[in-house]
Order: structure tokens, then C-alpha cells, then sequence
């Protein structure tokens, strides 16, 4: 799957383009060191590979959780969010448990996958109301030329900046494009008689 598609993927499954992804085509930023490093603990990382896996479970494919997607993705909130994206982000990481705590009386972590599967359907309906609301659904967010680290326009809701960077991780991981997708290293033989049979996997390359 190229990366374009998967930019895709992610502007129909949560209603806004990727949040960051100017920062990938356009700007050159110093990477963080370390989770530690960018503000995050290793509490962080295991929450958010567990909301990860509620949205991306283990089937006959590995989940989120296999590919280690909180790793990657307090990478990405801390070298290519904005200040605000990233305030938004980290409070999220709280209202997660608060939400939890108000519906079930215990932390996402003590849920259930039922449990779990219904707070994040709740939060995902949320997120694409509120995000609709102030004017983010299927609207660029920002071009690559007019990034400004000092934007104070309206921010997605946090889950729908956690449920892109789960997509964004999962499906650009060696677990996801070997294992989820079908790989084949490019470059490669030209077959220009590959056999499809219906219901195949996409492509990574």
C-alpha cells in the first residue's frame, strides 16, 4: 500500500486529512530522542498501544499492538504536531481514563474488550461530530508550504488524532506491511500477469 493511499485510508475513516502530514512532505525536524524525551512515559506508550489494539485488533493478522504503534506514534506527535495538536493529544491521554472511569468506574486498561470496543465507538462518533463542527471534516488541514508551529485554528478531537496515528503506524510498521498487507521489495521482477484472486490483500511496497 503506497503512502498516499493510506492518507487516504485515514482522511475516510476519521473525516479529516492527516494531521502532521505536512510536516512529513515539507518540514526538517530534529527527531526526539526518546519518548522519555518528548514527554512521554512508558505508561504512555502501553495506553496507547492498548487503544491501538481496540482499533486495530489481532485476528488472523496481528494488531496494533504487535507493531508497537505507541512507540511510533509519540514519536510523531513530538516531531511533527503543533504545540496545540500536541496539548490536545496529551490531554487525551487523561480524558481517555476519565471518560472510562465515568462509564465503567475503572481505567481503560482494567476494561474488558467489549468494555473497550464501546468507549472508543463512543469517543469515535464524538470526535467526527465535534471535528465536523468546527469546521475540520474532510478539509485539508494545513497545506505543506504554510506550516506555521504557531497556528491557532481549530485542532481535531484527540481521538481522532490518536486513531490516524494508529493507522498511520500500524500500516507503514514492518509488522503491518508484511503481515497485514502482502510485501514485495521494489525493486523487483515485472509480472505483468500476477494472478488476483478476490478478497486479496493490498500491496506494501
Amino acid at each position: 500500500m503506497e503512502r498516499r493511499d493510506i492518507l487516504k485510508l485515514i482522511t475516510a475513516a476519521t473525516g479529516v486529512a492527516m494531521v502532521g502530514a505536512d510536516a512529513f512532505a515539507w518540514d526538517k525536524v530534529p527527531d526526539a530522542t526518546s519518548a522519555k524525551a518528548a514527554g512521554f512515559t512508558a505508561e504512555d506508550i502501553s495506553l496507547l498501544n492498548e487503544i491501538g489494539e481496540t482499533i486495530l485488533p489481532a485476528t488472523a493478522t496481528p494488531g496494533a499492538k504487535k507493531a508497537n504503534v505507541g512507540d511510533t506514534m509519540v514519536g510523531l506527535v513530538a516531531d511533527c504536531y503543533t504545540p496545540p495538536e500536541q496539548a490536545e493529544f496529551r490531554q487525551g491521554l487523561k480524558a481517555i481514563d476519565v471518560e472510562s472511569k465515568a462509564a465503567f468506574s475503572k481505567p481503560f486498561l482494567l476494561l474488558s474488550a467489549t468494555q473497550r470496543h464501546e468507549l472508543l465507538t463512543k469517543l469515535d462518533s464524538i470526535a467526527k461530530a465535534q471535528d465536523e463542527k468546527v469546521g475540520l471534516g474532510w478539509a485539508v488541514h494545513q497545506k505543506p508550504s504554510h506550516r506555521n508551529m504557531e497556528d491557532k485554528g481549530p485542532v481535531p478531537h484527540y481521538f481522532t488524532l490518536m486513531k490516524q496515528l494508529t493507522l498511520f503506524c500500524f500500516f507503514t510498521s514492518e509488522v503491518g506491511a508484511t503481515q497485514a498487507l502482502r510485501y514485495v521489495s521494489i525493486p523487483g521482477k515485472y509480472d505483468g500477469d500476477m494472478p488476483y484472486q478476490k478478497g486479496d490483500r493490498a500491496w506494501a511496497t
